[in-house]
């Protein structure tokens, strides 16, 4: 329980005052006027202990907290004023007590009425668990004393002792004192380095962390035996505070509390509400006048700012601060975003050419040309009627934007694309280990889960029940049966449920069309097609959105009823089950567009009906690429926009609100409270928790699919990606560094499981841009007229090689359009996009050969592209090597100069074993010349005189 503020560092001997005097006045309640003098002379305790970052001696650093609620009844508040007296002066006597804080406890636990079993049960687990603590050499404290009412708090400091010993269990690498030159480039490329410095100097962050450094310490596992290898001058700075908090974490894991007849950990404890939160300090604040230098306030100042969204991540600091596993998402976001910008680039230059050779793209100035009068066959059955071709002639323009050679060409650049981000993402990655000293770091298993514990105990349990001979119990297959056939179930389920989602939205559209196509305005039937486009995609924003929400807490439970065994077993399977579902949930309507929309219509006078009412859609005439386009930029824009914006932005703005307005109302009930300034860990508690990198992974897994699978129809993928991406950084830095709970720092030396889903996209990419290039556009068709039927060489009488024609005659009754004298005249030949024979043929609308030249054209540019370009990201692939080759030659000299470190450390123990056997015989020579007739008849005595220097 925190000292009081009133009275705590102020002996009563020296001003004369006698405190319990003082105490009974306040107890009569007598106006504070008087106390508040008192605190006037006094001096701050909490100052001392930098507002809850050290113990209250000043000088033992807070590195874990632990946080449990209890029960306290209002009228016990003097009680424990007085208690708190008289623990104060136990404190006083007996300054190494365990666990200040206690004597509290038992006075307000005689004056109390006994609290319910629950709670019994809680406090005597904590205090188990605590003592198991203070037995493995952590120091607490606790403090009860607080703004929040009902929440105690136990301050865990780690003494050098137990920080010694848990590094050496953990292995981790700290520097030593031995410096070593860090290879430098020469010639040209130490003078292309030096003015690129230059040039990129403002925007390099203004952190000592970030600057390039020519020497480097050599790195080794720490060993107690060895500690004169390392530089141990400034004990209280050797480990960090990231470092800190991971050695109490690990030692929090290991301990048990058995009061219960079973084990558990602090995950377990954490499960069943004995403690309600566990997690390290922040190191100070980041804002407000005479706030001391610290690196959270460097952070928000160099990192976590929209104003420094030009400059680079400061990730070495990054690491520092928060630890391995978060320092490489923010590195490898940051390496994707740079990968971005020539991306971007290359996708501007093609729509620009699309943009600059649209007037002279023949098939679309054949379209817009009225001279053909190209008349139509209906879009739906009755109401729709005959129109001209003309009508479609924006479509057709806007669809060369992004249907035109160059497409094939960004679609092969963003697949080598993917491949060299990826090599060069494992480049950084290893240059990034040798800088963290995590080259060698293998992981370890990791504890089990407390659900894991909990459920083999409940087996256990009931095999004792049974009488049965219990050896170490573990959950089989046969236990997960139930949560396998579940999750199966389940997952079938919702991706049935997207398709079904999918497959109404197809109604709504195919509705809607035929609905719209009965207004009288000419203006309303102009712009059915638009219409319905525009809103269907709206509504399957809108439905994708909270399906992916849905989909992702589906996911945690469905991994939470399986009991993985191990944290990271979890993160697995969790990641596996969010991205299927995401992946289905966000590119089904996609996938739709670009390959089943338009491909099983039928044929006027035999068309394919849903449910005998609704007929199948058709693409525009221009294709269906222009609406996959569309459906992509609105899907992905609206996502990131509302995400972002939403999600990431206003619910945590809204959760901040509400617990300020909680505070409000608390400090508006109690005015001594709102005096006090909080402790960090009273401010820490109020942030949210973090839960985990697998929501930001994810988010940027979708965003690299958007980008990749479907460029071909959308060159500005890129650029959208990276205009987002610049505003994710910072956003997700300031949530870090403001908004959350300080993790535990976590040591990786990858991004683990989500690079094999990133090379899973880059592969699916390939196959999925050839088949939008060859079945989506028309670029093979044009290819194919261009060079079997086109009469002069050029794509004239493109458009209409790609028309059919029908005989209106042929109409199935109650099929034929109400007014067939809408466009003025009577129509007897229509026109529809298919490879069919006319009318007048023997085998009329019976597929053409044309059909099958195109298609076997096609099935060629599938099989020819995919292998080209699968075997240049294999080249790439191979080319490029995984490990950069200066970094290969650090990690060798690293080995070799540690080598030589222990040659000459076992020289120099020779040579000191050498001296002492030198020293030995002198003496021994010195016993003989000087007592030769002891030497003789007390030779065990000579012995013992050569002997001596030798076990000394």
């Amino acid at each position: 329980m925190r000292v009081n503020k009133k009275y705590s560092c102020l002996p009563a001997e020296e001003k004369g005052i006698h405190i319990i005097n003082i105490r009974a006045i306040e107890d009569i309640g007598y106006d504070q006027h008087e106390s508040t003098l008192l605190n006037s002379l006094s001096k701050n305790p909490d100052a001392d202990c930098k507002y809850g970052l050290y113990f209250r001696d000043g000088k033992r650093k807070v590195d874990y907290i632990l946080v449990y609620h209890y029960k306290k009844s209002s009228a016990g508040k003097t009680l424990a004023r007085r208690a708190q007296h008289n623990d104060s002066s136990v404190r006083s006597t007996k300054q190494d007590q365990p666990l200040p804080g206690k004597g509290v406890q038992l006075e307000m636990g005689e004056s109390e009425p006994h609290m319910d079993y629950h709670e019994d049960d809680k406090r005597f687990r904590r205090e188990e668990y605590e003592g198991n603590l203070v037995e493995a050499g952590l120091e607490l404290e606790r403090d009860e004393d607080t703004k929040i009412h009902g929440i105690g708090f136990v301050k865990i400091h780690a003494p050098w002792n137990v920080l010694c010993r848990e590094a050496e269990f953990l292995k981790l690498k700290m520097p030593t004192k031995k410096m070593y030159q860090i290879n430098q480039t020469h010639g040209l490329l130490k003078k292309i380095n030096s003015v690129i410095q230059k040039i990129t100097e403002p925007i390099q962050p203004k952190v000592a962390e970030h600057k390039p450094q020519m020497v480097k310490r050599l790195s080794y596992p720490f060993s107690r035996e060895k500690q004169h290898l390392f530089d141990l001058s400034d004990k209280d700075s050797f480990f960090d505070s990231k470092t800190r908090s991971t050695i109490v974490y690990e030692i929090l894991k290991r301990t048990t509390c058995t009061k219960a007849k079973y084990s558990m950990g602090i995950t377990s404890l954490l499960a069943n509400g004995v403690y309600s939160a566990a997690y390290p300090l922040h190191d100070g604040d980041y804002e407000g006048e005479n706030v001391e230098p610290n690196d959270r306030k460097l952070l928000c100042e160099e990192w976590a700012s929209y104003g420094v969204f030009y400059k680079y991540q400061p990730i070495d600091l990054v690491r520092k601060y928060f630890g391995e596993k978060i320092g490489l998402y923010f590195a490898w976001l940051g390496v994707y975003t740079q990968m971005l910008i020539p991306a971007s680039i290359v996708g501007i230059i093609v729509f620009l050419y699309g943009c600059a050779t649209v007037d002279e793209n023949i098939p679309s100035m054949e379209m817009c040309d009225q001279r053909n009068n190209i008349t139509m066959c209906p879009l739906c059955d009755k109401t729709c009627s005959y129109w001209k071709m003309s009508s479609a002639c924006a479509t057709a323009r806007a669809s060369h934007l992004f249907d035109n050679p160059a497409t094939v060409f960004f679609s092969v650049f963003m697949a080598l694309w993917a491949a060299t981000f990826m090599e060069h993402w494992k480049r950084k990655q290893m240059r990034l280990n040798y800088r963290w000293d995590l080259t060698g770091f293998e992981e370890e298993e990791d504890h089990p889960r407390a659900e894991y514990e909990a459920k083999v105990l409940e087996k256990s349990l009931r095999k004792e029940h049974k009488h049965k001979e219990t050896d170490k119990e573990k959950l089989t297959w046969k236990d997960r049966f139930p949560a396998y056939l579940t999750n199966f179930v389940s997952i079938i389920f919702m991706v049935g449920l997207t398709f079904a989602i999918v497959f109404g939205v197809i109604i709504y559209r195919i509705s809607t069309a035929a609905a719209l196509a009965i207004s009288s305005t000419p203006s309303g039937r102009s712009s059915v097609r638009v219409t319905v486009t525009a809103t269907a995609v709206i509504i399957n924003l809108v439905v994708i959105i909270i399906l992916d929400e849905v989909y992702g807490c589906i996911a945690r439970w469905l991994t939470q009823i399986e009991v993985p065994k191990t944290d990271k077993n979890f993160e697995e399977r969790l990641i596996f089950k969010a991205f299927l579902l995401k992946f289905v949930n966000a590119y089904t309507p996609i996938f739709y567009v670009a390959f089943f929309k338009g491909r099983f219509v039928g044929r006027p006078g035999d068309y394919v009906y849903i449910f005998h009412s609704f007929r199948m859609e058709e693409c525009a005439p221009g294709g269906c690429l222009m609406e996959l386009c569309i459906q992509l930029s609105i899907i992905m824009l609206g996502k990131q926009l509302i995400q972002n914006n939403l999600f990431e932005i206003g619910i945590p703005k809204m959760k901040k609100f509400i617990r300020y307005l909680k505070l409000k109302r608390r400090r508006s009930l109690d005015h001594e409270e709102h005096m006090k300034k909080k402790q960090r860990y009273e401010v820490d508690y109020n942030l949210e928790p973090f839960a985990g990198l697998t929501p930001e992974y994810m988010e940027m897994i979708i965003q690299f699919g958007f980008v990749t699978l479907f460029v071909a129809s959308f060159p500005l993928a890129p650029l959208f990606a990276l205009l987002n991406n610049i505003i994710e950084i910072r956003l997700d830095a300031k949530k870090f560094v403001t908004e959350l709970r300080r993790p535990v720092a976590v040591r990786a030396k990858d991004i683990g499981i989500w690079y094999n889903i990133l090379r899973g996209i880059g592969k699916l990419a390939v196959i999925i841009n050839a088949f939008v290039i060859s079945f989506t556009s028309d670029f093979i068709p044009r290819l194919v007229y261009l060079y079997m039927y086109s009469e002069n060489g050029t794509m004239h009488g493109f458009v209409n090689h790609t028309l059919s024609s029908f005989n209106v005659s042929d109409f199935q009754a109650g099929t034929a359009p109400n007014d067939p004298l809408d466009l003025g005249y009577e129509v007897q030949i229509c026109r529809y996009k298919d490879y069919r024979e006319p009318p007048w043929s023997e085998n009329k609308y019976d597929i053409s050969k044309d059909f099958w030249a195109v298609l076997a054209a096609r099935l060629a540019f599938v099989i020819v592209f995919q292998n080209l370009v699968m075997f240049m990201s294999e080249f790439v692939d191979w080319i490029i090597p995984d490990i950069p080759k200066d970094i290969s030659q650090q990690i060798h000299k690293e080995k070799v100069l540690m080598v030589e470190v222990f040659m000459r450390e076992e020289q120099g123990k020779l040579q000191m074993l050498e001296t002492w056997k030198d020293k030995g015989k002198k003496k021994g020579e010195n016993c003989n010349n000087h007592s030769p007739r002891l030497s003789r008849s007390h030779s065990g005595s000579l012995s013992s005189c050569h002997s001596y220097p030798l076990d000394v």
